[in-house]
């Protein structure tokens, strides 16, 4: 009898860390980067801006976009996939 020892995953270029943007049941991807870290400032970034104009958003009816970190692989982008800007929900590009 053969054993296979479990198969290392190697890090490669596949792996990314996507900065993904939610507004109820749309979910938008909306920077990707190679490390952890890199998203995480992206995210507080995002974050502060929506903050910066959480008035204006109550006001306006918009609804407020939630942002996360999450692992992806490079094949999981959609094939035309381009960098959504912080507010770019108030342009409808969410």
């Amino acid at each position: 009898m053969v054993e296979f020892a479990p198969e290392k995953r190697k890090a490669s270029d596949d792996s990314l860390w996507a900065v993904v943007a939610t507004i109820g049941r749309v979910i938008r991807i909306a920077e990707v980067f190679p490390n952890r870290n890199a998203a995480l400032r992206d995210q507080a970034w995002r974050e502060a801006e929506v903050r910066a104009y959480a008035g204006f958003l109550e006001r306006s009816g918009q609804l407020i976009p939630c942002y996360s970190v999450r692992p992806i692989r490079r094949t999981d982008l959609p094939r035309r996939w381009k960098p959504l800007p912080a507010l770019g929900f108030l342009n409808g590009n969410l």
